[in-house]
């Protein structure tokens, strides 16, 4: 009789071995992002820029309260001078947090596709001499159209993400993901300015300002009370106080710059525009469709909720097996979708400020006037209204060579 032994239990630990590995969304994440406490917080690749922000904001401020704060704390009656130690200990830590939540959370980034979307569009079988005809070749076209405001808005296939971006998305190239409502990438907070923490970061700049204003007023409160007590003028009451020579120098140069941005930020918020859109596309010179006035462009900014993330940082998932490859004519290819090049830049106006606004030189959702090719088979749809928050009307011919979604904006 012939008898069927059980597994030894080698076997049994080979069949396990082969068993897909579970490990969390961020341990497998394919962008440039650096994770911290298990995938709670999200940053981007530079992220020591971060430690370097926080110490050139605390460093300054320890030094006004060990040299400035302090004397004036017997200058002032009914404990004003004290006030003034605790308004700036509590105003630096506000700053602090906002700069935590500006580049510690996930900007809106676009999950990535695990697999190009299907081709809509095909080339025609090529006939040849023998009677025979080839098989068609898929090709996937590089953009689509969507109508917002009655303005046709290009959106381009990210090759990357395998993606079609929607509109005011943009691929970052330094942290290599898709980001929605791409502002630019900001080097001192060390993350992307997207829908998701644009708002905090326009409060810190705007917190930072007001910090070294407080600085730089009280440095000069102080030397005018030693050249008061002193009856002598007021450089030589600077010299008494070289501490807020420094301050009052760091403070007017420190100004100029997060000032300046508060400015800036506060014209794109009022016209509605992102830093990208504004030195690319140059709305003063064509009608911007995503103005809804100033009181509406505020609104949406600063008296919206924002958005859940796309992304669950700690889910369980399965690596990726390695994607399967077949051998044509002695080389490997993992697809047999054809990439076409791309004609799509708007005008000859480019990013001028290129720290500020980063791109992978791609045009993502800027408004052009021209049809361009059909549409591919990724759900525009659902995309665009999650992130506009209307509906709107699928309007692709589908026998024609041109389509067009239209996207009414309230």
């Amino acid at each position: 009789m012939h008898v069927v032994h059980p597994p030894e239990l080698s076997d049994a630990a080979g069949d396990d071995d082969e068993l897909p590995e579970v490990l969390r969304t961020y341990q497998t994440w394919k962008g440039s992002n650096v994770f911290f406490l298990g995938g709670r917080f999200i940053f981007g690749p530079d992220v020591g820029s971060v430690v370097l922000s926080v110490f050139l904001i605390v460093v300054p401020v320890a030094v006004f309260c060990a040299f400035v704060a302090r004397k004036l704390i017997d200058d002032f009656s009914h404990h004003l001078g004290v006030l003034i130690l605790v308004v700036v200990i509590v105003w630096t830590f506000y700053v602090i947090i906002l700069l935590l939540m500006t580049s510690g959370r996930d900007p809106g980034i676009i999950p990535r596709n695990s697999h190009p979307p299907q081709p809509e569009t095909t080339d025609r079988g090529i006939e040849v001499e023998s009677g025979l005809t080839l098989t068609p070749q898929l090709r996937l076209p590089r953009v689509k159209e969507v109508m917002v405001n009655g303005m046709t808005v290009k959106v381009k296939y990210c090759d990357t993400c395998m993606l079609y971006r929607p509109p005011r998305c943009s691929h970052c190239s330094i942290c290599d993901n898709c980001v929605e409502r791409f502002d630019h990438h900001c080097p001192w907070v060390g993350q992307c300015i997207g829908r998701r923490n644009y708002r905090f970061f326009f409060m810190f700049v705007s917190s930072a300002t007001l910090l070294c204003i407080y600085v730089f007023s009280f440095c000069w409160v102080y030397a005018i009370r030693i050249m008061h007590s002193e009856n002598t003028s007021i450089w030589r009451a600077l010299i008494k106080t070289p501490a807020s020579i420094v301050l009052i120098i760091y403070t007017f140069l420190s100004v100029w710059f997060v000032g300046g941005l508060t400015i800036f930020h506060l014209y794109l918020i009022s016209t509605n525009q992102t830093t990208y859109e504004n030195f690319r596309y140059r709305y003063d010179r064509i009608e911007n469709p995503y103005n809804r006035g100033i009181f509406g462009n505020f609104k949406e900014v600063f008296w919206t909720s924002i958005p859940p993330s796309k992304n669950n940082f700690r889910a369980l998932v399965h690596r990726e097996p390695k994607p399967l490859t077949r051998i044509t004519g002695g080389s490997s290819v993992n697809s047999n979708i054809e990439k076409i090049p791309s004609d799509v830049e708007i005008g000859s106006v480019k990013p001028i400020w290129k720290n500020i606004a980063r791109d992978d030189g791609s045009n993502d959702g800027g408004p052009q006037r021209s049809g361009l090719g059909r549409c591919g088979s990724w759900d525009l749809q659902s995309e665009v209204a999650s992130i506009t928050g209307i509906g709107f009307s699928d309007r692709i011919n589908r026998g024609g060579s041109s389509g067009s979604l239209e996207v009414p904006i309230k």
